[in-house]
């Protein structure tokens, strides 16, 4: 896949940015999927530091709500004006289970690299997130996952780096798909792995940071065997 939109941002400012594989990348693959309007409200839960609400702000015209818990909105606010758009973008200090928005406020809610942490919870989609997004409007997420799931335990190469988190929030395809099924508030439009996986991996590991230098041997130990990227896409009933 080329990345037309995500490759025009500055390489520096997306590896500063970064906090896992390329969001940017993830966000624009998903998006052949999403239906976009100028000026539509869109939430983009668990930004990070933002980038992928800038990616929407200025690839689509649309007004994003920067939502984080990690990072402050501060911090945020600070970058989205650096990019000059302090009128599109509303950093949002919140945690995923106490969002500050009214029902149905969001023509669009994305989540990339972030959902994981919190919607593996078999009622979260139903009772914290689709209540804030518009009948008819979509909801887009796109995880770490799995090939599938390691029913035998974890592979004895990835041992040394496994932590108990990842038995909670590594899954896969298949998972994803029965979890959201599972939910009478929206009608499942795609589940598919991501074809970025390896270039967003890629830029995530060249990045002057520990925890991407830390990631090295992992994703080395895997060897494209174990893990890929997962992108699952609804409708709001």
């Amino acid at each position: 896949m080329t990345f037309k939109k995500s490759s025009k941002y500055d390489t520096d400012f997306v590896k500063e940015n970064m906090m896992g594989p390329n969001s940017m990348k993830m966000l624009e693959e998903m998006a052949e999927s999403l239906k976009f309007e100028k000026g539509m409200r869109v939430l983009d839960l668990g930004c990070g530091r933002a980038l992928t609400s800038i990616f929407l702000a200025k690839e689509y015209d649309v007004t994003v709500f920067a939502t984080d818990l990690w990072i402050s909105a501060t911090d945020n606010y600070e970058r989205i004006r650096s990019m000059g758009l302090e009128d599109k973008i509303i950093p949002i200090h919140a945690e995923a289970h106490d969002l500050p928005f009214a029902n149905e406020f969001f023509d669009l809610a994305v989540c990339v690299d972030a959902y994981h942490y919190f919607g593996i919870e078999e009622n979260y989609l139903t009772e914290h997130l689709a209540p804030l997004v518009k009948k008819g409007g979509q909801i887009a997420v796109a995880v770490p996952g799995l090939k599938k799931e390691f029913t035998d335990g974890v592979p004895e190469e990835l041992q040394p780096y496994w932590c108990e988190d990842m038995d909670l929030t590594l899954h896969s395809l298949d998972w994803w798909y029965n979890l959201w099924k599972k939910s009478d508030s929206v009608s499942i439009q795609e589940c598919k792995e991501l074809n970025c996986f390896e270039e967003a991996w890629q830029d995530w590991l060249s990045c002057d940071n520990d925890y991407a230098r830390r990631d090295i041997g992992m994703m080395e130990a895997e060897g494209g065997n174990y893990f890929n990227l997962v992108s699952i896409i609804a409708t709001k009933l």
